[in-house]
């Protein structure tokens, strides 16, 4: 049987960093009292010179057993998103455990923080080692630095070691150079590698990705491949197929897909039927018709199923509230991307809101990215344009 847990959000826009963090803690401290398992902190640029002011008080006022966090040019609290502003964001999590008066020592058997620097290897490349989490199961809550964490190769390492591990959560989004980032992890402050929480087993935890696409012809077979190039697809020219979904829809359709196509790839083929939720979305690159072959941001294996997929701010709006219904939880950690927001949708709050709708206004806090990493079809990967959410139930 897992563990009872509530949870806490906060969202303050104060323009004094101080402020900002009084009114967070405050509303914790009201919701769900000191000491809680695992606090996660959005900071956004304008109070980022305030940051090891705001882990220190946090720290001090909350003591919490695990606090990861990040810069992020984006935080969302609630059912509102602070896009470009100055922010700060959290999001608490207790368990029957921690509430029993246990030390921080043992309450890391509920939650307890990962940290993962990254190094060169003899020929430059960088690399990040995993042999502490050999074994692992639960879920790991992920902030990366994308500058210095080969981020696909970590997930694949992952999937090695802890195959039973469920790896979810962002890259971190705001800087735009190689050490600008910052990573909080409990106490301290970092500029590369990976800080995380690894959650146990025992804490109820599900997941939603919602890639905001929406498929278009129908599923078809990889019948010949190189690499990232699809040659044939169900035994003909994969750019012939492709002209022939094109060709067949509707004008709002087809201006879709010449302005951004997409492929989704089943992971799970042992499904009898493909649906929302089954398909990895990668970009369509380019085509090469002399040969007929679609160029896409992934490689694909031979008799893999694939369905060309379009995006808008529409598929986007109905994948995540179809995605986000029925769920019964307490609460939920969202990392969503930076391409979303007002970017996409041309309105304010939209993810925010939708989730903490189909929610009943459970509380919801999370961060924009740069890079979303979350399951599909059981298999954790890193995506664009999505919304990645962490459901406690």
């Amino acid at each position: 049987m897992g563990l009872r847990v509530r949870t806490a959000a906060a969202l303050s826009t104060h323009p004094l960093a101080t402020h900002a963090v009084g009114e967070c803690v405050g509303q914790l401290l009201e919701e769900g009292g000191p000491s809680p398992d695992l606090l996660v902190l959005g900071v956004t640029d304008p109070n980022l010179g305030a940051l090891e002011d705001i882990v220190g008080a946090i720290r001090r006022l909350l003591d919490p057993a695990v606090l990861i966090g990040a810069r992020a040019e984006s935080v969302l609290g609630g059912a509102k998103e602070a896009e470009h502003i100055g922010a700060v964001s959290m999001f608490a999590l207790w368990s029957e455990a921690g509430g029993n008066g246990l030390s921080v020592t043992d309450r890391s058997a509920v939650v307890r923080t990962v940290r993962l620097a990254s190094s060169s290897g003899p020929d430059g490349s960088r690399r990040i080692g995993v042999d502490d989490l050999r074994g692992a199961a639960g879920t790991l809550i992920v902030l990366a630095d994308p500058f210095s964490v080969p981020v696909e190769h970590l997930i694949d390492r992952l999937r090695s070691v802890a195959p039973d591990l469920v790896v979810v959560g962002g890259l971190v989004s705001s800087a735009r150079h190689a050490g600008g980032n910052r990573l909080v992890a409990d106490g301290s402050i970092h500029s590369d590698g990976v800080v995380a929480a690894l959650v146990s087993p025992e804490i109820g935890v599900r997941t939603v990705v919602s890639q905001g696409c929406r498929p278009i012809g129908v599923p078809m077979t990889v019948t010949r491949c190189e690499r990232n190039v699809i040659l044939e697809l169900a035994g003909r020219p994969a750019l012939e197929r492709l002209m022939q979904v094109v060709d067949s829809l509707d004008p709002p359709d087809r201006l879709l897909a010449a302005n951004g196509l997409h492929v989704g790839r089943v992971v799970d083929e042992h499904r009898s039927e493909f649906g929302r939720g089954d398909f990895l979305i990668r970009n369509v690159l380019g085509a090469d018709r002399e040969i007929g072959a679609v160029a896409v941001g992934d490689e694909v294996e031979l008799g893999a199923t694939v369905q060309f997929q379009v995006r808008d701010a529409r598929s986007a709006d109905e994948d995540l509230a179809v995605m986000m219904a029925g769920h019964d939880v307490v609460g939920a950690l969202v990392f969503t991307c930076n391409g979303r927001g007002t970017r996409l949708f041309g309105v304010p709050d939209h993810d925010a809101a939708v989730v903490s709708e189909a929610l009943g206004g459970a509380p919801v806090a999370g961060l924009f990215c740069a890079g979303e990493i979350g399951p599909v079809g059981g298999t954790s990967f890193v995506h664009g344009l999505t919304a990645s959410v962490v459901l406690f139930s």
